[in-house]
């Protein structure tokens, strides 16, 4: 496994293929502007916050890729994922795929320990530390891991909730 730069992620992420994102987190380090902006009720605010991951999503699939993510989440919902949900749709609307997964659900699913990005032939983990900043980004070729992370994806998306039919507890 290696470290990798935020940088060489996303090159990886936006170099034309398809890939997979499976969120296991309640909290991540928040971007106050678009929590604000979502506190407020600003849509427009809201909507250019997201602006370069909504043309990013956009672009992916103009291209005929598919974007799937998976977010396992407690419930009821922390602050962070209340606004998630709510501006989701954003995203859905330019054409990612999310499901949502309360984590009593997936007691009995092998999942990998960290949020992960699942790729043809890579995966990439982002780990996170005790203040939900992130601290590093691991990448991984090991095609027996790959192959893990790829199955504990389709079991918590087999078992999620598409976003438009999701009501949170």
């Amino acid at each position: 496994m290696e470290s990798i730069s935020p940088e060489q992620r996303s090159a990886l992420l936006w170099a034309g293929r398809p890939f997979l994102k499976l969120e296991l987190r309640d909290s991540y380090a928040i971007d106050d502007a678009l929590f604000d902006a979502w506190r407020r009720g600003d849509d427009r605010a809201v909507a250019d916050s997201m602006a370069p991951w909504l043309k990013q999503v956009e672009t992916v699939k103009a291209a005929g890729l598919r974007l799937r993510r998976v977010r396992v989440v407690s419930e009821p919902l922390s602050q962070y994922q209340r606004t998630l949900f709510d501006i989701s749709h954003f995203g859905v609307d330019a054409g990612e795929e999310l499901r949502w997964l309360p984590r009593r659900l997936v007691s009995g699913l092998p999942l990998p320990g960290n949020d992960t990005f699942v790729m043809d032939d890579l995966v990439m983990f982002n780990v996170h530390g005790g203040n939900d900043e992130q601290v590093e980004i691991q990448l991984d070729r090991d095609p027996d891991l790959v192959e893990f992370c790829r199955n504990a994806f389709e079991s918590a998306w087999d078992l999620a909730t598409p976003h438009h039919e999701y009501k949170p507890a």
